[in-house]
């Protein structure tokens, strides 16, 4: 496998040297740095990872850590199997493995995030430890025995997979051995003890979102999604979120085939429209009847309406994202569900250029992370490798800038470390690992513009309490 190290950064990418040149800063600058921004502060303030950060990236409809694929039964390799170690190049330098897919359908994505990470190990560049990349190839089987040759390896900490049914694969042989995992997934079913997810969760996006739109008066919430995992995922946070608000309610829900191309029928039921249709219906041929100015008045009005009544919310929460979402919000319309009367919400799916091209979704809002923390790496990353990051790139720099610190030479990482209260500020701003393992991040909730979106409620800081 390939070795990455911060000892040999002339070999890697000639290219990075215009970026240590004109980024890094003294080596005693970065020491204090590093042990400033990531030990534990008194003021309740979140360290900080430090980094460049453009333009906020599309979270593509689909991408495998927000869509919650269906856990896998996990097949290690063969117990009697024990790979080949790596020489070290320093016995005291401590050795971290990034397990990603290299190869298969999601290489792109892989090669993405091992970037990411190669520009965080270059942003640290006076901090010696060996980054070692292994292929999962994306599957249960690739991300077993990717785990057995790092662990072989001798590595400290590991960093990924990145789908769920990896992590789960994963598990057990780092369980065995001692090691720390990190992983890129959003599911937080896979996490346990010395197992941290650190990926987008949507849940936590539901709860943002939702919360912002009680506090500016929604009461009735509805929900339309896939009927799949995510979907349900989506369902069970809107409704723990309502039920913690006095006075809200869930008045409607609707799935569909998350294979379907033809959402007319869903929407149509979602919207009640047929019964709003006949009640309109009902209300013309009563004033049909009458003679009186008033009456003709009321019908002339009348026929200038689709339905009678409005929709039975006052909050449409669309659990989806890409075209689906926008054939999706074609139909609202045509069944008459009011943009102007109700409100869209939508989760970190909606966290994409051109989203506002879709009329319907004009003004609607939406939780993700805030976009000025990325902004500059994003513009970093474009500069060197010529393309724009994926969406979850950022979640592979962070990762290895902690390594930075949690990767000891020889041992265990410390956990109290992982989960501190504090947090960490990286380049999607604040998160930190709650002693579930499971990631807690600071939202900011977006409104959808024609051109782009706009933060409207910003994201928090630190994780310190609110005092008056």
């Amino acid at each position: 496998m390939p070795r990455l190290s911060l000892m040999s950064k002339s070999k890697i990418i000639p290219l990075l040297a215009v970026l240590i040149a004109t980024l890094a800063l003294s080596a005693c600058d970065k020491r204090h740095q590093l042990s400033s921004i990531f030990g534990p502060r008194q003021d309740g303030q979140a360290s900080s990872i430090p980094s460049e950060a453009g333009p906020g990236m599309a979270l593509p409809p689909g991408d495998p850590a927000l869509q919650l694929p269906d856990a896998q039964q996990a097949t290690p390799g063969d117990a009697n199997f024990t790979p080949p170690a790596i020489p070290r190049m320093e016995p005291d330098v401590p050795r971290v493995a990034i397990l990603l897919p290299l190869s298969g359908p999601s290489a792109p994505l892989g090669t993405a995030m091992l970037n990411a990470a190669q520009l965080a190990l270059f942003q640290f560049a006076d901090r010696k430890f060996e980054l070692l990349p292994h292929d999962t190839r994306g599957t249960a089987e690739g991300a077993a025995a990717a785990a057995q040759f790092a662990i072989a390896d001798g590595a400290s900490l590991i960093l990924g997979p990145l789908f769920n049914f990896e992590v789960e694969a994963v598990t057990p042989a780092a369980h065995a051995a001692g090691v720390t995992v990190i992983g890129f997934t959003s599911d937080k079913r896979v996490a346990q003890d010395g197992i941290y997810v650190m990926g987008f969760r949507p849940d936590e996006q539901v709860d943002r979102v939702v919360r912002y739109a009680y506090s500016r008066g929604m009461r009735r919430f509805a929900m339309l999604g896939p009927d799949d995992t995510y979907g349900q995922t989506i369902r069970d946070a809107l409704n723990a979120t309502v039920a913690q608000m006095p006075g809200a309610e869930v008045t409607r829900v609707e799935t569909y085939d998350p294979n379907a191309h033809d959402f007319a029928p869903v929407v149509r039921r979602l919207a009640d429209y047929d019964a709003r249709r006949a009640a309109l219906a009902t209300q013309k041929r009563e004033l049909a009847g009458r003679n009186d100015e008033a009456s003709k008045a009321a019908l002339r009005r009348l026929e200038m309406q689709q339905t009678a009544g409005e929709a039975p919310f006052d909050a449409l929460l669309i659990a989806d994202g890409g075209r689906r979402l926008e054939a999706i919000a074609a139909l609202l319309p045509y069944y008459d569900i009011d943009p102007k009367k109700t409100r869209m919400l939508g989760t970190g799916l909606w966290d994409t250029p051109g989203i506002g091209k879709e009329p319907a979704l004009l003004g609607a809002w939406y939780a993700a992370p805030s976009p000025e923390a990325r902004a500059q790496f994003e513009k970093q990353y474009a500069e060197i490798y010529g393309a724009p990051p994926s969406r979850l790139a950022t979640l592979a720099y962070d990762a290895t800038a902690l390594a930075a610190l949690f990767a000891p030479a020889q041992g265990t990482v410390d956990e109290a470390a992982i989960t501190s209260p504090q947090g960490f500020t990286g380049r999607d701003g604040v998160f930190r690992f709650l002693p579930d393992g499971v990631a807690e991040r600071g939202l900011s909730v977006h409104q959808v513009n024609s051109s782009t979106s706009s933060e409207i409620s910003p994201a928090p800081t630190s994780f310190a309490p609110l005092t008056n």
